[in-house]
């Protein structure tokens, strides 16, 4: 079974199967067939409010969050477009409104869908690019201050990459991902992520390697955009607890972030840094405050306290849920759990689900100093899961003690017949759709 077709039985799952079978591969960067889907719209993406379009490999949903609940926290209606989903379709079309937003309606996502479907009468088109058009034709729609815009993939040929003039272009930080797509090299990778880039709108620039740096440096220039980069015009760090912000206007002390681990103190800080760098939204320091202890994000270093999979898990146990799945993403889990250690010794556990085209050893290498405790599990109803044997092997290459089992379930029931003399640390991760599959299991889809 595909990822579409296990998608059947939800509201929309019929129209999302038949959107699906419009082209023949998931993923086809280009901007050929969006641009003409758009003609036949009308171009409903030239009425769209400011846009702050995002792009990176890791962090890019985070930040947008932290950027939803800041400017929802000084009073801003906020569109926000981010992908991919978790449990429902409806997750990736937030619309604003007086008060804060809403993810759309059943009816109304049908009805925008249906419509694009309609322009675009027959021909090829990937889902995602049809679902990008379908959120352009809802913002346009409904009247809203700022348009959040995450990156699919890549940004040059990315479907959301048809925006002229963005009010700012921000770049999380670049890693090694989609190198099928992008290219085999931090240099190629960031050279796909900096077209995003356009003419006079200022760059927001989260620390990046020296050799991605220079790509966006360079395409900046090229672009007279106005940079902004983390280390030079402005810093964020943790001091004490607390996230402090510094740049040329000064010095801000704000509490730390709601989303837990070091690396959301850095995604709170990008997303502080594009809104300070933009003088047409207003946004005083009280709304920063609240929005960085607000914001919530689903699937990074989400805690699940209560739940048909926690019933299930070993009793007094803490349950994590990431859907990290590249070597860099690893790198932040990690260090998040060794922050966990630190407080509160447990033993820890990793039940991991990846896809086929991932780098499973560099993302596992990242937990060999922290558990010899793997359980390797398949994403059911999903095409290029990588099988949990592939996994387990990768597993056994870095000396950490590995099991297969049939799912999360399955795992989760393994482990609460062990005895354990302090309740484990258990750590769900390795795919967004493994932890879309979670959240959906345990009752407790995003909202």
């Amino acid at each position: 079974m595909n990822a579409s077709a296990a998608k059947r039985d939800q509201p929309l799952g019929e129209l999302i199967a038949r959107l699906s079978a419009l082209h023949p591969d998931r993923i086809d960067l280009s901007l050929q067939r969006m641009q003409l889907l758009l003609q036949r719209l009308e171009h409903p993406e030239r009425e769209l409010p400011p846009v702050i379009h995002v792009a990176g490999t890791n962090g890019k949903g985070s930040t947008i969050a932290y950027l939803r609940a800041i400017l929802e926290a000084a009073q801003l209606r906020v569109h926000a477009y981010t992908s991919p989903s978790l449990v429902r379709i409806n997750e990736c079309f937030r619309l604003g409104r007086a008060g804060g937003g809403a993810l759309v309606g059943d009816e109304e996502l049908r009805a925008a869908l249906e419509h694009c479907e309609r322009a675009n009468a027959g021909a090829p088109i990937t889902l995602f690019e049809i679902e990008t058009a379908a959120a352009f034709c809802l913002f346009a729609q409904h009247p809203a201050d700022v348009v959040l815009l995450e990156v699919g993939l890549g940004g040059r040929l990315d479907a959301t990459n048809v925006i002229e003039s963005p009010l700012a272009a921000v770049i999380a930080p670049i890693g090694m991902d989609h190198t099928e797509f992008l290219g085999p090299t931090l240099t190629t990778i960031a050279r796909e992520k900096a077209g995003i880039i356009k003419r006079n709108a200022p760059v927001i620039c989260a620390e990046q390697s020296p050799e991605a740096y220079a790509v966006i440096e360079a395409q900046a220039k090229r672009m007279h955009a106005p940079l902004h980069a983390a280390g030079q015009e402005w810093h964020a760090g943790v001091e004490r607890g607390r996230l402090v912000y510094q740049d040329e206007r000064g010095l801000m002390d704000l509490a730390a972030p709601k989303l837990f681990g070091r690396h959301q103190f850095d995604n709170a800080g990008l997303a502080i840094a594009t809104l300070r760098a933009l003088d047409t939204l207003k946004v005083d320091n009280a709304a920063f405050e609240a929005g960085i202890v607000s914001a919530e994000w689903p699937a990074r270093m989400q805690r699940l306290a209560s739940g048909a999979l926690v019933d299930q898990a070993p009793p007094g146990c803490e349950i994590w849920l990431d859907g990290g799945h590249n070597a860099e993403g690893g790198r932040v889990i990690a260090a998040a759990l060794g922050d966990l250690e630190e407080r509160v010794s447990r033993p820890l556990v990793v039940i991991v689900g990846m896809m086929a085209n991932k780098d499973a050893e560099g993302f596992l290498a990242n937990f060999a100093g922290l558990t010899r405790h793997i359980v390797a599990v398949r994403i059911p109803d999903i095409d290029n899961a990588m099988s949990p044997d592939r996994l387990a092997d990768a597993a056994r290459a870095l000396g950490m003690r590995v099991e297969t089992l049939g799912g999360v379930e399955a795992a989760l029931r393994s482990l609460a017949r062990l005895a354990y003399e302090v309740p484990p640390r258990i750590l769900i991760t390795g795919s967004l759709y493994l932890a879309g599959q979670v959240l959906g299991l345990n009752g407790t889809p995003p909202g």
